[in-house]
């Protein structure tokens, strides 16, 4: 695609989007002329600025302003011009130091990654933690709480602990739990939360038939938590900054993608769909999204988990003038220093 467009036509589209993404104000042949010596004069840059407003690269506001990029110049922006823009050296310390210090959950390693990505990024930041639903399951335990209740402990291979409060009608001893903790484990191992249902099921019941009425509650209750749990998984932090981004001042143009960010089901199904369609950073610009929600905005992705599996997602969510080379490198590094502390914590390690 890049060959199609002349160089001097790339090189006004790459100074048109970089002035814009810096200022948030239509830029013109002079500003460009002035600013980025591409040793052209101002007449030249604003013929170039008129063919690419017409071949729908840029767009002119008010007949009066300078240009700015459409949606489709974003795209060739972040395709074929965009300059890498690795994270500093002093960034690359706070991230560490701040996942050093959160090692002891998974959860804090995601509540930390959705405020730092927050913070260093100044738009919205969005983790989906790990789901219950298409995990798999690597040990289960079942420990007694009293003689009428029992704690079921699930352990997935993304590192997940579940663990639900089961009522009993009869009391059952530590040999018997620990009989239905074998057999369940020697069934379930590797098999996800989903699969606990038709045959898996028999299997468990003819090797443990005297308990089928406690297995019948503990499966209800497993899958129950799985379909509440998963959308708990939605962490997001930097609202206050995406709101001082010039484009959503004003409330009314903010009240869809706070709308959308409010919605742990629409955050969860966008984001997760995403990051199963790439393994690496995507990135979503404008009209290109199926929901009407985020036309006015930019989202950029990448999918984590231990061992390349992907569990989760990472993201920045702002306006389409979004500085598309400092978020690529921001999600990136951060989606793959928390897949590798995935991979090498204790407890992941434990779950094997």
């Amino acid at each position: 695609m890049a060959d199609a467009m002349g160089q001097r036509k790339q090189a006004v589209l790459r100074a048109v989007t970089d002035d814009y993404i810096s200022t948030a104000e239509p830029v013109g042949s002079r500003t460009i002329a002035r600013k980025y010596g591409l040793g052209v004069s101002p007449a030249t840059i604003r013929n170039e600025m008129a063919d690419l407003e017409e071949e729908g690269y840029l767009e002119q506001p008010h007949a009066s302003a300078g240009r700015i990029p459409s949606d489709k110049g974003y795209r060739f922006y972040v395709d074929s011009l965009m300059l890498e823009k690795p994270i500093s050296k002093s960034e690359e310390v706070r991230i560490r130091k701040e996942y050093q210090r959160r090692r002891d959950s998974i959860i804090s390693l995601i509540r930390a990654t959705a405020r730092v990505l927050g913070e260093m990024s100044q738009y919205a930041s969005v983790v989906i933690g790990p789901t219950v639903k298409g995990a798999e399951i690597r040990h289960i335990q079942l420990v007694p709480l009293s003689s009428d209740t029992v704690l079921v402990v699930v352990v997935t291979n993304s590192g997940l602990v579940e663990h639900r409060v089961l009522t009993i009608e009869h009391a059952m001893s530590l040999s018997d739990l620990d009989r239905i903790s074998w057999v369940l484990n020697n069934k379930l191992r590797g098999s996800t939360l989903s699969d606990m249902r038709g045959r898996l099921l028999k299997e468990i019941q003819a090797e443990v038939s005297a308990y089928t009425s406690f297995l019948e509650n503990m499966f209800e209750l497993l899958i129950g938590a799985m379909r509440t749990s998963d959308t708990e998984k939605v962490h997001v932090e930097g609202v206050m900054q995406l709101l001082a981004q010039p484009e959503f001042r004003e409330i009314e143009k903010a009240r869809p993608v706070l709308e959308f960010l409010e919605s742990d089901e629409l955050v969860l199904r966008e984001l997760s769909a995403s990051a199963r369609a790439s393994r690496g950073t995507e990135v979503t610009i404008g009209s290109e999204h199926a929901l009407e929600e985020l036309r006015n905005c930019s989202i950029v992705s990448a999918p984590y988990g231990p061992g390349g599996q992907m569990v989760g997602a990472v993201a920045v969510i702002g306006p389409t003038r979004m500085d598309y080379a400092m978020a690529t490198a921001l999600v990136g590094y951060m989606a793959e220093q928390l897949s590798e502390l995935l991979t090498r914590l204790d407890w992941y390690k434990s779950a094997e």
